[in-house]
């Protein structure tokens, strides 16, 4: 079993390419089932620091390829990453 907070800490990587997306900040998950539905990263758009927008980057958890000892390394279609924020990716 693996809480919340280590996930929190290890950095969600796409298998493809390797972009660093950056570190999950919640998660979608179905009450009634109690599983996981989703992970959600918090994402800063152009420069970073106090102009940089940010947003949410919602990733389904079957796009999860491997939860390593310190990455989550994920599959995603190569358009998904030129999304906007506070877009679901399935």
């Amino acid at each position: 079993m693996i809480k919340l907070s280590e996930l929190q800490m290890k950095e969600v990587i796409v298998i493809e390419n390797g972009t660093r997306l950056g570190h999950i900040s919640d998660l979608e998950i179905d009450a009634v089932n109690g599983r996981i539905l989703a992970i959600v990263l918090q994402i800063k758009e152009g420069k970073s620091g106090m102009f940089a927008k940010s947003g949410e980057m919602i990733i389904g958890w079957h796009q999860i390829t491997t939860i390593g000892e310190d990455v989550i390394l994920v599959q995603l279609k190569e358009n998904q990453l030129l999304l906007s924020s506070n877009t679901t990716l399935d």
